[in-house]
């Protein structure tokens, strides 16, 4: 595991780099869950503990008060430089996409209005392949259209890690240094760093969250892991989606991938 981890980490190092060296304006979307934290870390590891580009929270203010405790202790241990984007209200969103889907839709609408404003080439996000269908048709590299928007079938080949980063202008690339993870991995990774996470991955009275998101759109799941190594036992054993507790996944079929062609994280 040692061995698979070190692969792991090299691997998100260098994009991260390839990134800041390549992309400018450049900035990294934090939503402060598991993957996200990790991806900090490794932020943190490849520029020797100071992360050179701005943190971006696309907030709607519906976090759990957990999240928002986490985040500002974080903030001020690590000395963070951190932007809170707030998003647009739900009654803004298309009417026609399912309650907890259009819930969803206001980061992607924050996302939207902060690239049309500051006019990031990069944005960092951690996502991973294996976390939901859609995510796994993604590339390391991945460029968007003017309007934000994503092309499943019109994507840049990656050959031996060499990544396509020309940006036409008003368009822009997301960076997935995650991709190649998996949620065994993070947890395993979590563990061996000692990289802190927010308390509510472990299971107080047989309930826990696998998946961090909006307090109106994300539950708990049934579990009794209260620790790192009672979650990963867990995870080896579950056939549970790891998305189960967010309610966006539950409504119709394509309310995800709707959601991702339009710019969704």
């Amino acid at each position: 595991m040692t061995a698979h981890l070190d692969a792991l980490e090299a691997r998100s190092v260098y994009i991260l780099r390839e990134a800041f060296a390549r992309l400018e304006p450049l900035g990294m979307l934090w939503s402060i869950g598991k993957d996200s934290n990790a991806l900090l870390w490794l932020a943190r590891k490849a520029f020797f503990g100071h992360v050179p580009f701005p943190l971006i929270q696309l907030d709607t203010e519906m976090e759990l008060p957990e999240v928002y405790a986490f985040r500002d202790r974080l903030v001020a241990d690590w000395d963070l430089s951190l932007k809170v984007e707030l998003c647009p209200p739900e009654e803004a969103m298309d009417q026609t996409l399912p309650p907890a889907t259009r819930s969803a839709a206001r980061k992607t609408e924050g996302l939207r209005a902060l690239l049309a404003r500051d006019g990031y080439q990069g944005i960092i996000a951690g996502i991973r392949r294996d976390e939901q269908s859609t995510r796994a048709k993604e590339r390391v590299f991945s460029p968007r259209r003017l309007d934000g928007s994503w092309d499943f079938r019109d994507q840049p080949p990656e050959f031996w890690d060499q990544y396509k980063t020309e940006v036409p202008d008003g368009t822009h690339v997301r960076i997935h240094p995650l991709l190649h993870w998996t949620e065994i991995d993070i947890w395993h990774y979590t563990k061996r760093e000692g990289i802190p996470v927010v308390p509510l991955y472990f299971a107080r009275n047989g309930k826990r969250y696998r998946s961090l998101g909006e307090k109106n759109i994300t539950f708990p799941i049934d579990s009794d892991a209260a620790t790192i190594d009672e979650i990963i036992r867990e995870l080896e054993v579950t056939r549970t989606p790891e998305r189960a507790g967010r309610a966006m996944d539950h409504e119709a079929e394509d309310s995800f991938e709707r959601l991702r062609t339009s710019g969704y994280m």
